[in-house]
């Protein structure tokens, strides 16, 4: 359970109010330029914790790159926004998706600093304390992910953020963030927010990276494998009241592909396959970013909703008229960890 004692006087930044730290981050953000961070973000699942390495990238007014690579296999996807709007870039399957979103402006993500200094000014409730020269506040959490309750930030007396933990109503701590490294005012090179540099880059490491190692032969053989997987992958998590219906073929362009049937409260179908090399470019697409976690995902539609994501290589489409948002991040997010049957 977090216990924060308030504190008042900050010895390392000089005697100085919650109020006063509050307003030099806010002149933080107001100035803000540029920065690079990166660490290690752990996610709970179940009795397993699964680790992701995390690089986030800022250049004002609003380029920003994520890239989220899993700490075991290796695979990477990227969150890409520049001035022709934001992509989800999967270089390893040779994916991009490009749609029209204001994200991050709505839906950020605990690795973004103005998303946790949006947290710590906005909850009037917030609690602020010290430890040794870290400024320490324990406020809401403002994810789309009900189960993210309340969070406890961590920065440093230079205003950098050094540490999230975010618990569940049990206070529960489900998701973290250990930053490793955190600088303002970076400079970048004139492509670095460059969709194509982006995917190409990728395949000129992976190329070095495998001539080097033979560790990371063994790892392409298994995403070959992967990429030939013709099982079932079940969603650990079904909504009370739902039953899984059914399970038949399709096909899905050139893509062999299977749809799980879902009927009860909800009614909802997931669409699975895995996909052949050929890029995908979804051009001028409305729709909002959804962070998995493990993965980003893409939200369209309206009355008939779509999520869209990959993992390990298989793509999955989930789509429902009446399935509440929650529900989908939780069925999408059980997904993590199964294996095809």
């Amino acid at each position: 359970m977090l216990v924060i004692a308030v504190a008042l006087v900050i010895t390392a930044c000089g005697s100085k109010s919650a109020n006063d730290v509050i307003g030099d981050l806010e002149d933080r953000v107001e100035n803000l330029n540029s920065y690079k961070g990166n660490g290690v973000m752990a996610l709970q699942t179940g009795e397993n914790t699964q680790e992701y390495n995390v690089e986030v990238w800022y250049k004002k007014p609003n380029y920003y790159r994520i890239e989220l690579t899993n700490a075991e296999k290796n695979i990477s996807q990227i969150v890409l926004r520049n001035d022709e709007g934001v992509f989800v870039l999967t270089p390893h399957l040779k994916k991009s998706f490009r749609f029209q979103s204001d994200w991050p402006n709505k839906n950020g993500q605990i690795y973004l600093f103005q998303t946790l200094v949006s947290s710590v000014t906005e909850d009037e409730e917030r609690k602020f304390a010290t430890n040794n020269d870290d400024l320490v506040f324990d406020v809401k959490a403002n994810y789309r992910n009900s189960m993210m309750v309340r969070q406890e930030i961590t920065f440093t007396k230079q205003y950098e953020p050094k540490q999230v933990r975010v618990m569940d109503a049990q206070d529960k701590e489900i998701v973290t963030m250990q930053f490793q490294s955190f600088e303002f005012d970076s400079t970048f090179e004139a492509d670095d927010f460059d969709m194509e540099r982006n995917m190409t880059s990728w395949n000129l490491e992976s190329q070095m990276s495998s001539i080097m190692t033979d560790e990371t032969v063994e790892g392409m053989e298994e995403e070959e494998q992967l990429q030939q997987l013709s099982g079932v992958i079940i969603p650990a998590y079904t909504p009370e009241g739902v039953v899984q219906q059914g399970i038949s073929d399709m096909q899905l362009g050139d893509d062999d592909a299977v749809l799980i049937h879902y009927a009860g409260d909800y009614q909802y179908t997931i669409v699975q396959s895995t996909p052949r090399d050929q890029a995908v470019h979804a051009n001028s697409m409305q729709g909002d970013l959804v962070d998995l976690g493990y993965t980003f995902a893409v939200l369209t539609g309206d009355e008939m909703k779509m999520m869209h994501w990959y993992n390990e290589g298989v793509e999955f489409r989930l789509m429902t008229a009446d399935l509440p948002l929650d529900e989908m991040i939780a069925i999408a997010k059980s997904v993590q960890g199964q294996i095809g049957k």
